[in-house]
């Protein structure tokens, strides 16, 4: 007897089942080919990516080779090239290499351009965008406006910012061409009081003290 209520809830059980599947069946299947579709999705991708990074690896070593034989103006322009078009760690590095290029080659225009270009670029490192404002600052002081320079700077200069000495340097240097005597001491000062700062420039600073004091 209890095999024939096994069989007839067996027998409801695929019925139920039928039901359900020609109701639901065409959603499950759908879903099911939605997943195979996206996991290849995320495949393709990945190996897209991939390619993307080993051909701009291969543009990057191209153009350090352009350098390597001398020719730094096209080299200057394939990292141009490269800093446009590529992303990530590859375009930042070749910001940095088309404005060195440039100002070894005496465009100091074309140099500070660049590393403006890279300070600005809210997707890079925030350490490459500092970088690139100290340079930027250090290319300007010659001949640019020395109060846009300490402007410039002057989100570096705080303590918790890792190259707040170097850019304490720099404001110091402005404030000196801006004609500001009385400020550049107290940058200096700020310098040499700065344990945390490297000991060479630490006495660079010591010694403007000693200067400016005079």
């Amino acid at each position: 007897m209890s095999d024939i209520f096994q069989e007839v809830d067996e027998d409801l059980r695929r019925e139920n089942f039928a039901k359900l599947w020609a109701r639901y069946g065409k959603y499950v299947i759908a879903l099911a080919v939605l997943l195979v579709l996206a996991t290849a999705g995320v495949v393709q991708w990945r190996q897209y990516q991939q390619h993307q990074r080993e051909a701009e690896g291969a543009r990057y070593v191209g153009a350090l080779n352009l350098a390597r034989e001398g020719k730094e103006r096209d080299a200057a322009d394939a990292f141009a090239a490269l800093a446009r078009q590529a992303a990530g760690g590859h375009a930042t590095l070749a910001r940095l290499e088309e404005a060195a290029l440039k100002a070894r080659a005496g465009d100091v225009a074309g140099a500070i351009a660049a590393y403006d270009v890279l300070a600005d670029n809210g997707s890079a490192d925030p350490v490459y965008r500092d970088v690139a404002t100290l340079l930027a600052a250090q290319y300007s002081l010659k001949n640019g406006d020395p109060r846009a320079i300490i402007a410039k700077l002057t989100p570096l200069t705080t303590a918790d910012n890792p190259w707040h000495p170097s850019a304490l340097e720099l404001t110091a240097l402005a404030q000196l061409k801006a004609g500001d005597r009385t400020a550049a001491r107290a940058t200096y000062q700020r310098i040499a009081d700065d344990l945390a700062a490297p000991q060479g420039l630490r006495a660079r600073a010591t010694e403007m003290l000693t200067a400016l004091a005079e």
